[in-house]
């Protein structure tokens, strides 16, 4: 039984540090964290954003029970009960900015930012990584899915390959989000309100004493939604022969076969056969559905070749992210309250990519006005207002050599607050709402950046007063900790 705010889904660290900051009487010390995500995935231009209703429902529902607080006082680290007990009050009350839901987003730019003591940031960082992690990456894989797919219908199956029940149902969710029609998954359609779909297996064609007593006795059960599994025992010498007199016979009754179903073989070449048959015996309404572990690479040969298949049943490779199985998003912190004013921190890394962007930052989505495109993403300090009747200089932040004077622009800020003081700012938009926008999210970019062989890579920049804090702390901490052991060498 998933628990949405389930306190000990985190890592044991988490706890550690949280009675470290205890026992050390600096848990309440205001912080503040960014999570994001430093590599597109699938080679992909851009990733969809989702997640974000699972982390508020979680963040909202934060608490230890009975039985967790029980289990704790069992670990060898033998907490102090005065700490389990201030955990059974223990709710979550921060701030959290979010990027809406659909939004497509980039590397290094805050999805969300968290402000909070540090007791809490600490403890909720695992799930939410965990949450926004898996339903972005599988929002992301389904847009490149439905990208090739253009207007065919496309269906998620992946439910039996899903790790656990609970990926399964927020799996089919950031699926629908990104474009899918549809899911398998009848919980999910339940929850979401996501059209569920389904045909029939295998086992239901051998478990009559022939494939056409079978069709017609699912005909009988569906018929007007009838759609028949054809390659139980030979596609084209069996089960289309089959399931046409099936479509046939249902015709005379004024009833139609809405489709037939290919799972295994040559679909390309199956599927064209397929085609001609059908449209031959006057069933040209009757769809071609395909499954048999397929993603965007697969769909976009498939079409290539000619294949004549016009809905897609996409299982394993979605559910799973079956060829980059983890989005590698991170949870940093990024500024810390001293006497009442925000300073912010820089992590240093000998792996450049690692080093951190400090401070409290919003995100801006930078609009042409005349062409309606989006020409780069703004990553500011959270103090900054970008005045869209002042012609804005963008660069680089690694070759700042590389420059752009922008005018005549909107400038959109991405960060919007959601949770304030660990309340709700506002209803969540519906998942209807969220795949709309994300429609029109597609519509802002040129499709250099969203095609899927070597696109385009999408400015993400920072302002001048950004980078120059960057720079500076980068230097600060040369000379605290780099030049002193220098010289004592």
């Amino acid at each position: 039984m998933e628990r949405i705010g389930d306190a000990l889904h985190t890592d044991k660290y988490q706890i550690t540090m949280m009675y470290a900051h205890w026992k050390n009487g600096s848990h309440q010390r205001k912080r503040a964290f960014d999570l994001y995500f430093r590599h597109l995935p699938f080679g992909n231009g851009y990733a969809v954003f989702a997640g974000l209703e699972r982390a508020v429902q979680y963040l909202e529902n934060l608490r230890f029970t009975e039985e967790d607080i029980a289990f704790l006082a069992r670990q060898p680290e033998q907490y102090d009960p005065d700490f389990l007990e201030m955990l059974r009050t223990f709710r979550f009350q921060g701030d959290v900015y979010a990027v809406p839901e659909g939004t497509i987003v980039f590397p290094n730019e805050p999805l969300l930012r968290l402000e909070g003591n540090v007791m809490e940031l600490q403890l909720v960082e695992t799930a939410l990584l965990n949450f926004i992690g898996y339903q972005t990456l599988v929002a992301t894989k389904a847009a490149r899915i439905r990208t090739v797919a253009g207007n065919d219908l496309v269906m998620e199956f992946g439910t039996r390959r899903a790790q656990e029940s609970t990926a399964a149902i927020w799996g089919a969710r950031a699926a629908y989000l990104a474009g899918f029609d549809a899911t398998s998954n009848v919980r999910a359609g339940e929850r979401f309100g996501i059209p569920i779909i389904g045909t029939h297996s295998h086992s239901w064609v051998q478990d009559f004493e022939n494939e056409l007593e079978a069709f017609r006795a699912f005909a009988r059960a569906f018929p007007e939604q009838s759609v028949l599994l054809v390659d139980t025992y030979d596609t084209l010498r069996s089960g289309l022969p089959h399931a046409i007199q099936v479509g046939l016979e249902l015709k005379r009754q004024g009833k139609r076969l809405a489709g037939i179903r290919l799972d295994s073989g040559d679909l390309a070449y199956l599927s064209k056969q397929a085609r001609k048959m059908l449209d031959e015996a006057g069933l040209t309404d009757t769809r071609i559905i395909a499954s048999s572990d397929l993603d965007e690479d697969t769909i976009l040969n498939l079409k290539a070749q000619g294949a004549r298949i016009d809905s897609w049943g996409i299982g394993t490779k979605l559910i799973t992210a079956y060829d980059q199985p983890a989005l590698g998003a991170v949870y940093k912190m990024v500024a810390k309250m001293e006497q009442g004013q925000w300073v912010p921190t820089i992590k240093i890394s000998s792996n450049p990519e690692k080093v951190t962007t400090p401070g409290r930052k919003n995100v801006y989505r930078i609009v042409d006005k005349v062409t309606g495109k989006a020409q780069a993403d703004l990553i500011t300090h959270v103090d900054e207002r970008v005045d869209e009747k002042t012609p804005l200089v963008l660069f680089d932040p690694v070759h700042t050599y590389r420059k752009k004077r922008v005018t005549h622009y909107q400038a959109i800020e991405l960060l919007q607050p959601v949770i304030r003081n660990g309340e709700r700012t506002a209803e969540l938009p519906s998942l209807e709402e969220i795949r709309r926008y994300h429609r029109e999210q597609r519509s802002l970019f040129w499709e250099e950046y969203l095609r899927l062989l070597n696109p385009e890579e999408y400015p993400v920049d920072l302002s001048n007063k950004l980078w120059k804090m960057k720079q500076e702390l980068i230097q600060q901490i040369y000379q605290t900790f780099v030049e002193p052991k220098n010289k004592r060498d």
